[in-house]
Order: structure tokens, then sequence, then C-alpha cells
């Protein structure tokens, strides 16, 4: 099954490149940019990679990201990532990216931008990888610093494919941003959103209704809500359900009990990614070797989960259909 697994063309819906920070690479970037960190070595960052809860995370999330000063950072810090990606056989990334927690430390937009597309150009010419762009919006800021920084990414808007919300759910409910994803609209972005992580099932439907977005991060905790639920399989919304970071934040205590398989059972329209995956465990071949384990799943569901998630990726027909053509091979 892992060779499988290995060679299967794996497609990820939910990575936040931020997340994808190793401890390594930390630590050279803060050499290049006189940085002194809270850690003396790999180690003990490692060691510090220990949750009770999101809050948790995002503490350590935004201290690692300090690291992140100029174009080059952020060209590191994705080719890094889409190289490790690749190695592992995926084959098309969806990526968020957060421009606020890069602004309010006084980096400006173009740098991390910049860096950004100059490393998806590189890999979608090299790597045999397409990557979609997300520029995600962080839910415990102002809603109106989200309109504002949106607004003043116009020049960039032809380069992304879709906004996302994230960070703490907690308090956050999706209507706060209601003017963002009208705006977004019409620009003609697509629309995703973090939601049913650690805040209800209402939240999903308030995403869907208020927010109109095309697909759910996340979404786990729908099945607290029948209705939800029926809505989500009867619209076939598509979730970016993230087995090993649901773990690692408490959000189930063992992947044993995780509600993947009942999520499938419900027929609803699942895809697997790694989410944050220095931080989490692993990226998204880690996620399914996981899952194969605890659940016993046979190829078919991977190549499945697969499919659902190439059928909403961020990619041009004509890769969609070579990548279908390649999951049908696996």
């Amino acid at each position: 099954m892992h060779e499988f697994l290995y060679q299967l063309p794996k497609i990820e819906l939910h990575l936040h490149i931020e997340g994808s920070l190793e401890p390594e690479l930390m630590f050279k970037l803060a050499t290049r940019n006189n940085i002194e960190l809270p850690y003396a070595t790999v180690e003990e960052v490692q060691s510090a990679y220990q949750f009770d809860d999101l809050q948790g995370f995002l503490h350590l999330y935004y201290q690692g990201m300090n690291v992140l000063r100029t174009k080059q950072d952020f060209y590191d810090l994705a080719m890094d990532y889409f190289k490790r990606a690749r190695e592992e056989g995926v084959v098309h990334i969806d990526m968020h990216f957060d421009p606020q927690a890069h602004l309010q430390r006084g980096v400006p937009l173009e740098v991390v931008m910049e860096g950004l597309l100059q490393a998806k150009g590189e890999a979608e010419a090299a790597l045999d990888l397409s990557v979609g762009m997300i520029m995600a919006f962080l839910r415990d800021r102002p809603a109106d610093e989200a309109l504002n920084v949106f607004e003043q990414a116009a020049p960039y808007w032809k380069f992304l494919d879709a906004i996302g919300l994230d960070s703490a759910e907690q308090n956050n409910p999706p209507a706060k941003f209601k003017a963002l994803f009208e705006r977004a609209k019409e620009v003609g972005l697509v629309r995703v959103a973090h939601a049913g992580e650690e805040g209800p099932a209402d939240y999903i439907a308030e995403a869907l209704d208020v927010l109109d977005v095309q697909r759910i991060d996340h979404g786990v905790r729908c099945l607290e809500s029948k209705s939800v639920v029926q809505r989500l399989r009867d619209e076939q919304v598509v979730l970016t359900v993230c087995p090993l970071s649901n773990v690692s934040l408490k959000v189930v205590d063992t992947l044993a009990e995780h509600p993947l398989p009942r999520l499938l059972e419900a027929g609803l329209k699942v895809t697997i990614s790694s989410d944050d995956p220095a931080y989490f465990g692993g990226g998204l071949l880690t996620n399914h070797t996981a899952c194969a384990e605890a659940f016993c799943w046979d190829r078919e569901i991977f190549r499945q989960l697969n499919r659902n998630a190439l059928e909403a990726a961020f990619v041009d027909e004509a890769r969609r259909n070579e990548l279908m053509q390649r999951l049908a091979r696996a």
C-alpha cells in the first residue's frame, strides 16, 4: 500500500505555505536575516511542536514566520516545500498564504507576492507541479483591514485563484467578512473558508449562505448537524479535511477516532490535505499512509479522494484532464 500511495498522483487543496517552514530552513533564514530565535537547536523547535489547541499552534506559527523578510525568503520557503511535495508524488497544490501576517510585521505585499509567484512559475516549469493561489485572510483581525488589504492587492488579482478565511475560528463567525467575500466575487475570484474545525457546524452553513463559498476547509464538525450534512451531500460541497492536523490540534484525540470514514459513509465529497505539514507531522503522503493504517482503506478510496480533489483544484482543464488520466492509470 505504501508503494501505491507513493506513486499515486496526489492533489492537495489545503496547504498553508507558511506552515511548511521546516526548522532547518527557519534557522537558515534567521541567520541570513540576523534574527535571534528563541531556540538553540532544530530539536528544540521540533519539541515545541506539541499543541493543546489551535491558538497554541498559531502562537508558534506566527513566531516562526518572523524569519520571512525578503523576496528570496518567500521564494525559498515555497520552493523548499514544492520540491519536497513533488518527491512524495504530489502533482498539484492549492496554496494558501496570509498577507496580513506579513504586512503587520512590516513586510510589503510585493515582497510576499513576488517571491511566491517566482517559486510557482519555476515549479510549474520544471517540477511537473501545478500550483493554485489562495490569498487567505485572518478572521481574528478586523474585517475592514482584510478588505483594505484585498484592495491593496489589486495588481495581483490576476494571479489569484481564490480568497480564503483562516486563523482562529472561535468567536469569529464567517459573516464578519461578508463585504470582503462579496468584493472578491465581484472581481471573479472563487471563495473558500475554514469552517467547522474548532467552530460549530453552524459556521459551515454560514460560510455557504453569507460568504457564498465554493468549498469548505476542514468541515469535520458538520456531523453535529444532520441538516448541514444533508446540504453538503446534496450540493456536493468539497471538504478539504486535514487528518493529522486534526489530531495535532486535538480536534480528535487519535486518528482512529477521526470522522473521515463517517464523512465518506455520509456521501460527502471529501479530500485529504496536510494543512501545515512542518508542524503537524508530515505532508500529503504521510497523511495518506496514516489514513491507510488507521482505516484500512483500499486503493480505490484513495483514488476517489484524489479525484474529488482534482475536480475542485484550481488548475486549467488541460492539466486537469492529464492528471485524471494519470490517476486512472495508478
